[in-house]
């Protein structure tokens, strides 16, 4: 009686080493270095950032980050192609997913909107402020120090320091334990 036949070692290793496979392997090794690792080396950060691998960041040269900053996981910075900043403040943040852009595409009819001008504006996120997960913030806005944004939001508008906002679009709901409009209850 024949013995069952075993996967010989070449052909486990012709398994493993499947072009398909390290094709595919390459493809993620240049696109993480493209959306996460060139852009993170033009970047300024401030002692204490702690970032995911898994953030995708674009023009590094335009993304400003502060002291003690925590980017999540899967989180998005694109900064503008040519003017467009994003600056966060110390002590920021970011819970998985916040996406922050500040470029976005014209809209003018006649033309494909993929071929027109960029409209860039800076964003900019103060100090102690909390973004929930899956937060959006829009080019052109600002977020005050201290402010909490709850997650799924979509933000279009500036935001005041110490205010709690929500909703699509967000929306100021209340204030941080301690602090009211114009108060400054950061330690």
């Amino acid at each position: 009686m024949p013995r069952p036949s075993r996967p010989s070692l070449t052909r486990a290793l012709r398994a493993v080493v499947d072009p398909a496979l390290v094709l595919h392997a390459a493809k993620l090794a240049r696109s993480w270095s493209y959306s996460h690792v060139g852009p993170r080396r033009l970047m300024q950060a401030g002692p204490g950032l702690a970032m995911s691998p898994t953030a995708s960041l674009r023009n590094g040269e335009r993304i400003t980050l502060g002291r003690d900053v925590h980017v999540g996981e899967r989180c998005s910075l694109w900064a503008g192609d040519s003017t467009g900043r994003i600056v966060l403040g110390d002590n920021a943040l970011l819970a998985p997913e916040v996406f922050i852009t500040a470029s976005n595409y014209g809209t003018r009819a006649g033309s494909p909107i993929m071929y027109q001008d960029k409209v860039e504006r800076d964003v900019v996120v103060g100090a102690d402020v909390w973004l929930g997960a899956r937060v959006v913030v829009l080019p052109g806005v600002t977020i005050g120090d201290g402010a909490v944004v709850g997650a799924g939001s979509v933000v279009t508008k500036d935001l005041p320091a110490n205010c709690i906002a929500v909703g699509v679009p967000a929306r100021v709901v209340g204030w941080r334990e301690g602090a009211g409009p114009g108060t400054d209850a950061r330690p």
